[in-house]
C-alpha cells in the first residue's frame, strides 16, 4: 500500500525536473565560459554581444522549477545566477559621482538620418564640451557644421567621423581602421572603392594639459547566408585602433564612437584591456544604445585612460537608429 501511494505521488523533489536542472547548468557554463565559445562564423561575438540577455532565461527556468517542484533545478539555478551577477551585477546600481570637469558626447547620427539639423540641435543642447559624430554623410555634413558652429568654435572632420569642441584642437590626423572591402563582400562587389577614413585622432588643449581624443566608427557586422555572423571588417578596425591607442604618447586618452561591439565582445579586448568603459565605471544600468527603437546592446562606447569617469548616461533619441551616449570626466 505504501509503495502504491509513493508511485501515485510521483518522484521526489530531488528527482523531478532533471531536464530543467541540466538546462540551468548549461546556462551557467555558457555565462562562465563564453570566452571559450568558438568564433568561427562569428558565433562567439554574437553570443557576447547579447550576453546580458541570457539572464532572461533564469526566471523562466525558475518558474519551471517551481511548477515542477524540483529542488534539483532550483539548486542548479544558483550557478547561472551567481555567474550572471558576477558579470553584470555591478551595472545594476547608479555609480555616478559628479558632473565631472568635461562632458563628452558621442553619437552615430545615421547615414539615413532624415533630420540632421534637428539632430545637431538636440546634441548642441546637451551642453557637451566635446561632441563626436559618426556616420557623417557628405550631403549632411553642411547641416551639422552650420548648426553646431555657434556652440563649437573648433571642429575637424575626417571622412565619416568628426569632433566638435569648445576647446582648441591640434595634431589632428586620420587613423586607418579600414582594410578595404574584405571577406565575402569583396567577392561580390570588387568594383566598390575603399571606404573613406572612419577614425581620427586629435589633441584637445585643456587647462590641465593635452587630452588625446579618438573618434571611431568600426566596420559593421553582418549576417551572411553562407558565412554566419561576419565580423572581419570590425575586428580589423578594432585591432588597428587598439594599436594606435597603445602607441599614444599622451597620458590622458578618451576613445569615442560606434564600435559595433559591446565591451564583452572579445574583438574589443585590445581596447578594453587598455581603457575603461565610462558606463561600467560610472553609469546607471546597461546603457543600451542600439537599435534606438528597442535598445538591446551597447555598441556605442566612451572609453577612458588617465582620466576618471565621474558619470555616464544615455541621451534621448534623435532621428538616428542609435542613441547618443554621454559621460562626465575629471582629471
Amino acid at each position: 500500500m505504501r509503495h502504491a501511494i509513493r508511485a501515485l505521488a510521483g518522484p521526489g523533489p530531488w528527482r523531478r525536473g532533471l531536464v530543467l536542472a541540466a538546462l540551468a547548468l548549461l546556462l551557467g557554463l555558457l555565462l562562465l565560459l563564453h570566452g571559450e565559445i568558438t568564433d568561427r562564423g562569428g558565433l562567439g561575438s554574437l553570443v557576447e554581444t547579447f550576453l546580458p540577455w541570457f539572464g532572461v532565461f533564469i526566471p523562466v527556468l525558475l518558474a519551471g522549477a517551481l511548477w515542477r517542484r524540483s529542488a534539483t533545478a532550483v539548486v542548479a539555478l544558483l550557478l547561472p545566477v551567481v555567474a550572471w551577477l558576477s558579470l553584470f551585477g555591478g551595472l545594476l546600481h547608479d555609480k555616478s559621482r559628479s558632473a565631472g570637469d568635461l562632458t563628452v558626447v558621442s553619437h552615430n547620427v545615421g547615414a539615413e538620418n532624415p533630420d540632421p539639423t534637428g539632430t545637431a540641435r538636440d546634441l548642441a543642447a546637451s551642453g557637451a564640451d566635446l561632441l563626436a559624430l559618426e556616420e557623417l554623410e557628405p550631403r549632411a555634413r553642411g547641416a551639422y557644421e552650420k548648426e553646431l558652429a555657434k556652440a563649437y568654435p573648433y571642429h575637424t572632420v575626417q571622412g565619416t567621423v568628426g569632433l566638435w569642441s569648445r576647446l582648441p584642437l591640434s595634431d589632428t590626423r586620420p587613423v586607418n581602421v579600414v582594410r578595404g572591402m574584405v571577406g565575402p563582400l569583396a567577392k561580390t562587389r570588387p568594383d566598390v572603392p575603399e571606404d573613406p577614413p572612419r577614425a581620427l585622432r586629435t589633441t584637445v588643449a585643456t587647462q590641465q594639459g593635452p587630452l588625446a581624443v579618438y573618434v571611431a566608427h568600426l566596420g559593421s557586422v553582418r549576417v551572411m547566408p553562407r558565412n554566419g555572423f561576419w565580423t572581419d571588417s570590425r575586428d580589423y578596425g578594432a585591432d588597428a585602433l587598439s594599436e594606435a591607442v597603445a602607441a599614444e604618447r599622451v597620458e590622458r586618452v578618451v576613445v569615442l564612437g560606434d564600435m559595433n561591439g559591446t565591451t564583452d565582445d572579445r574583438a574589443l579586448d585590445g581596447l578594453t584591456s587598455r581603457l575603461r568603459s565610462a558606463q561600467e565605471a560610472a553609469g546607471d544600468g546597461f546603457g543600451f544604445t542600439w537599435p534606438a527603437s528597442f535598445p538591446m546592446a551597447r555598441i556605442d562606447q566612451i572609453l577612458v585612460r588617465g582620466v576618471e569617469a565621474e558619470s555616464s548616461w544615455v541621451l534621448p533619441g534623435t532621428s538616428s537608429d542609435h542613441l547618443p551616449v554621454a559621460a562626465g570626466i575629471s582629471w
